[in-house]
């Protein structure tokens, strides 16, 4: 079996082993590949592994060969499912590798908000603890999480990590899904309209898939609805932020703050409009990328395609 890995690297900078994949077909891995070398690298393929590089009716139809398609993410709008149904082709992903790691990002953004741990660290450095009147400052107030409300946006997996370790803070949490439903252990939750979330939440982040339903759900009028001082975050897509809106608010004062791990174009451009805006932290799409996470992602990946090998198809997306 032809394996042909088309952009390894983040998955794999060096830190990892391909070995179980290379145990299951002749493996070729390219770190990344442009759009105009897919088509080639792709041919011959029995399988083809992607994250984040596009497979398009377009290419699909190019390659009569290709059986199977195997997505190194748990999201998999790059593929054109339609055209791999079509084709008979089976496109897997990787669902709930990273809930632990995209958890605790979730808490580094919203604690350094709390605290302004890097802030106060830096002013340490630059002499102003040893030039102060007194044994301690602060450079802004400092906020306490205990007793503040924790709203979650999506409640898969991720929504109900972040939830519990909201509850171990002593936070309420107030939730809005398109399908509540009791989760044992979680039977403190309260779910809510969207718009009652964001009026009533000092937190919000998001755990929601994207669709044409929470496409642009951070908008000028939701920003409106949130209260001065509530915090945004988003580690989930970048499409459900309406980015212009965001920053016109950071800008006007109108919330307290946002944290971002992606952004709805990845790398964004450098006249992005929440680059070098007040109050907004943006980390470049890392709460998966932990070793561990990227290790159990690698491992339910050459899972799947062993299963595929032996008729036992898991993890089917199309």
């Amino acid at each position: 079996m032809n394996i042909v890995v088309l952009d390894g690297y983040t998955l794999n900078p060096g830190d990892l082993s391909w070995e179980e994949f290379r145990s299951l077909g002749k493996l070729t891995i390219y770190d990344r590949t442009a759009p105009e070398e897919i088509a080639a690298r792709s041919q011959g393929a029995d399988v083809l592994l992607t994250n984040k590089t596009p497979l398009t009716a377009e290419t699909i139809r190019e390659l009569p060969e290709l059986k199977y398609i195997g997505v190194l993410a748990t999201g998999y709008n790059i593929v054109d499912m339609a055209a791999a149904s079509a084709q008979g082709i089976v496109v897997t992903n990787v669902p709930d590798y990273s809930t632990q790691s995209v958890v605790q990002l979730v808490f580094a953004l919203l604690l350094q908000h709390c605290s302004h741990v890097s802030e106060h660290n830096e002013a340490v450095h630059e002499g102003r603890w040893s030039a102060a009147q007194d044994f301690m400052f602060t450079l802004q107030p400092l906020m306490e999480l205990a007793g503040k409300t924790m709203g979650i946006i999506g409640f898969g997996g991720i929504g109900q990590g972040v939830a519990r370790a909201a509850a171990a803070f002593g936070m309420k949490i107030c939730v809005y899904t398109r399908t509540p439903r009791n989760v044992p252990g979680l039977e403190y939750v309260q779910f809510v309209a969207a718009d009652e979330l964001f009026t009533t939440a000092d937190v919000v982040t998001l755990h929601c898939p994207l669709t044409t339903e929470t496409a642009g759900i951070v908008n000028s009028r939701t920003l409106g609805l949130m209260k001065s001082s509530a915090y945004l975050i988003n580690t989930a897509r970048g499409g459900h932020i309406i980015e212009q809106d965001l920053a016109d608010a950071l800008h006007a004062g109108r919330i307290a703050g946002a944290a971002l791990d992606v952004l709805a174009v990845e790398p964004p451009p450098r006249d992005h409009p929440l680059l070098g805006v007040r109050n907004c932290y943006i980390t470049p799409h890392i709460a998966w990328a932990t070793v561990e996470a990227r290790s159990r992602l690698m491992q339910i990946a050459a899972g799947s395609l062993q299963s595929f090998q032996k008729g036992q198809i898991v993890n089917q997306v199309n």
